[in-house]
């Protein structure tokens, strides 16, 4: 004897009743099949929602039953297209009984317990009927049987008790004696020892499958849905969800309680009682292979067998000294709730005794704080006790295992992975066995958190990171391209998975949690939204991204002023923008203190040398121990090419403007001109080493020529280059009869800085220095008399793109 239940969804439609009647057609083969039905996919809610109408007054309670008959008669034609008339007979008289029903609580506006269990079993005695019947006409041997004449209960409407002693006989005496091959029995419907309809309340048609296996000791129950089995979380918001195969009975009620929807845990207890495993299958993919649950826990290197949630919770808090040592507030506590009939979901209370926290459904909060104020208003009145706190908007996320237990740090695991995002964790419940951790969050976190979850304790150490990127010109455009082509390779070789999840020019911007496309990007931008500071920050932060990266490719001041709330949102930066690092240094270690605080990585490695690891090093030295004494360096690219470039039979001007157009410049020349990018290079690196100094401690000679510097616009800028050709060709000149070339210089010796053009002697480490290549001399206590030197490109898209990329990837693998 097999016996399989199918839910609302699986009879949801014709299609979804054909696979089930090949199913059952397909088991009838091998032994006799029960099969457990529940009403059609949304039946039963239109028929509650039909009785509150009705009961109010509102006669729209009609169009509701328009739509519950349509659906019905629109299942038995596409089922039968010939030889309905008995189907459909029937099925006109079932809803004229409903009709009246309606028709009677909407005359005496109420609707009581027994009248609503009667007004929804007409789901499953409708649904019952037509898969019979249906089977019948296709030639199949099956009869529809009334469980109402199975199985017995008290009359408590709404969530009756059963009486197994006389619901077991008489299930095995009629299944004992029944030739048919396949019985078809409503499920969730019942009746009471006084012949009165009655339902076994949430989860009913589970419940009715498993009272008949276990009456029936059969070898397994096979309960049907619309998912193959459990996962491992939530597969709609986890896309990497993966199915379990097999779990304990402890393990699927853990999951189930807190938010898995296969399976309700009070109906399967009469299997459990008997070791009758259950096997969670498919409809719409019968060789899937499911989820079997049994009594026997499954070992396994993960401890972690599933992550569930529950949303829609309030937290109720209790608190106050008047309960410390004081018993029977806990008892007076849940006594409130429970004549209230409010479920206690989670319970967690300090050791001080101080206070307890209560986890309820949302749905529950005005009751519950009413009933607790009354309760405890003369504590509340005598100041011994505060009024009830209530937090809403809230969810509980929970990790589920058996064998949590037997390995240490889940817990911790589980906290720092949430800290690093952000996730700020409300309450916690753990039980002495160990086989749940329970916390609670807000709502909005949830996706976040169980994505983040997921990937620490199931995805084979994939780690995805979520790029959000400002400024998509010449070197963000040059980045994006090399994450398109190293796309693959990061996920298979560094276990990388990059998304870049928005993008925004001065212009337009545009997000996708699921990652934009990288080979149309270009084409989808100029068509986002209007672009804003404040409005790419707004989006980054409500898509509310697991390991979530900013990365700055502008050298906008408003841009890094929102560095702030970016870490405080727990998003990691990645910059080549100068203007943080080198602002007032109360403001660097304000980002330094909340990068720290908030655990989100504030990476600049750019700012200086472009993709050469200048920053990276040096910070290697120090938290090493190392102490910087003196650097000296040439730290522009921009500085260097020009001057690598210009002679007595070129002009400055043409050269300045070549090295705008080849992208070494910024588009307004004098920022690289006038030293002062530079100085913020030099600056960076001093704060760098520990020292505290601002931009305008680091001695800035100029080379350029009075007019040059006085210029207001870049065009007025570009003419003084011309008209100035003698003063530049001067220095280059004097240079030359010394043998030597023009150099621009940045140095830090004993606490003071300057950055300068000097005439660099052959021989000498930057004498050769060519393009636009950079160098750095690190003289430190270790490296006092040769000094570790690090020499390379420093300038142009290209490599300033890598280095903002090497960051990145630096992200991932932490």
């Amino acid at each position: 004897m097999k016996v399989l239940k199918f839910g609302g969804t699986s009879v949801g439609s014709s299609k979804n009743i054909n696979k089930v009647i090949s199913i059952l057609n397909r088991y009838a083969n091998d032994s006799k099949v029960v099969c457990v039905v529940s009403a059609v996919g949304g039946i039963t809610d239109k028929l509650l929602l039909a009785g509150r109408q009705a009961c109010s007054k509102d006669e729209s309670f009609k169009e509701t039953l328009d739509v519950i008959t349509d659906t019905h008669f629109t299942i038995i034609k596409a089922l039968n297209p010939e030889n309905n008339t008995s189907i459909l007979a029937y099925a006109e008289e079932k809803l004229n009984e409903l009709h009246s029903l309606l028709d009677g609580i909407f005359l005496i506006n109420e609707i009581s317990p027994k009248t609503s269990d009667k007004l929804v079993s007409f789901g499953e005695l409708l649904s019952s009927y037509i898969v019979a019947e249906t089977m019948r006409n296709r030639g199949i041997s099956a009869n529809r049987k009334n469980s109402q004449e199975l199985v017995i209960t008290n009359s408590n409407f709404t969530k009756a008790e059963i009486d197994y002693s006389v619901t077991y006989s008489n299930i095995k005496t009629y299944f004992n004696t029944s030739e048919e091959k396949i019985t078809i029995l409503p499920g969730f419907i019942a009746n009471s020892t006084f012949g009165e309809q009655t339902t076994l309340g949430r989860g009913g048609s589970d419940f009715t499958a498993a009272i008949v296996a276990a009456a029936l000791n059969v070898e397994q129950l096979e309960i049907w849905t619309d998912v193959s089995g459990m996962f491992t979380t939530n597969p709609k918001l986890v896309k990497q969800a993966q199915p379990i195969q097999t779990i304990s009975y402890q393990e699927a009620m853990e999951l189930s309680h807190f938010g898995a929807k296969v399976l309700y845990p009070p109906t399967v207890q009469p299997v459990l009682d008997l070791d009758i495993p259950i096997h969670i299958k498919n409809t719409m993919d019968p060789n899937a292979v499911g989820t079997v649950i049994s009594n026997q826990s499954q070992i396994s290197e993960n401890p972690v067998k599933g992550i569930s949630n529950i949303s829609n919770i309030a937290l109720l808090t209790l608190q106050g000294s008047g309960m410390v040592g004081i018993p029977g507030f806990s008892k007076r506590l849940f006594e409130t709730l429970s004549n209230e009939k409010i479920n206690v979901i989670l319970i967690t209370q300090a050791s001080s005794e101080h206070s307890i926290c209560l986890g309820i459904e949302e749905k529950d909060i005005e009751i519950a704080k009413t009933a607790i104020d009354i309760t405890f208003e003369n504590e509340i009145t005598l100041h011994k006790i505060d009024p009830i706190i209530v937090e809403t908007n809230l969810s509980i996320v929970a990790l589920v295992g058996d064998n949590m237990k037997n390995h240490q740090g889940i817990s911790g695991k589980m906290f720092s992975t949430l800290g690093k995002n952000n996730i700020n964790i409300r309450a916690i419940a753990q039980g002495a066995s160990e086989k749940n951790i329970s916390i609670v969050i807000e709502e909005t976190d949830v996706k976040k958190a169980l994505n983040t979850l997921h990937e620490v304790f199931f995805e084979s150490i994939t780690k995805q990171l979520n790029v959000f990127i400002t400024g998509v010109g010449n070197v963000g455009e040059r980045l994006v391209e090399q994450i398109k082509q190293q796309k693959k390779y990061l996920k298979d070789n560094l276990k990388i998975n990059l998304r870049v999840a928005g993008l925004s020019n001065s212009r337009t911007m545009i997000f996708d949690e699921k990652g934009l496309d990288l080979k149309s990007w270009k084409t989808n931008l100029p068509n986002g939204e209007k672009a804003s500071l404040q409005g790419f920050f707004e989006n980054a932060k409500s898509l509310n991204l697991r390991n979530s990266i900013f990365v700055d490719v502008t050298a906008n001041k408003d841009i890094s002023d929102l560095y702030a709330s970016y870490l405080r949102e727990s998003i990691a930066i990645v910059a080549c923008n100068k203007i943080a690092c080198s602002s007032e240094f109360k403001n660097y270690k304000a980002l330094k203190h909340l990068s720290l605080k908030y655990n989100a990585p504030f990476l600049f490695e750019t700012n200086v040398g472009a993709g050469l690891p200048i920053i990276d090093t040096l910070n290697n030295l120090i938290a090493s121990g190392d102490k910087v004494t003196s650097i000296q360096a040439v730290l522009s690219g921009s500085l260097n090419f020009v001057f690598n470039n210009f002679n007595n039979t070129t002009k400055f001007f043409d050269v300045v403007k070549q090295a705008g157009a080849e992208g070494y410049t910024e588009p307004d020349p004098r920022i690289d001109l006038s030293g002062v990018d530079v100085a913020r290079k030099i600056l960076i690196l001093a704060r760098e080493s520990g020292m505290e100094m601002n931009l305008e401690d680091i001695d800035n000679l100029p080379f350029l020529s009075k007019a040059g510097l006085e210029s207001n616009t870049v065009d007025d800028f570009y003419q003084t280059l011309i008209d100035d050709e003698a003063h530049y060709q001067s220095l280059y000149a004097s240079a030359k009869t010394n043998n030597c070339q023009l150099k621009y210089v940045a140095k830090l010796d004993n606490g003071k800085a300057n950055v300068s053009l000097q005439e660099i002697p052959e021989g000498h480490p930057f004498y050769n220095l060519e393009g636009s290549d950079n160098i750095v001399m690190f003289y430190t206590e270790r490296y006092s008399q040769q000094p570790m030197i690090i020499k390379g490109a420093g300038a142009g898209a290209d490599v300033t793109a890598s280095g903002l990329f090497a960051d990145i990837i630096r992200l991932g693998n932490d």
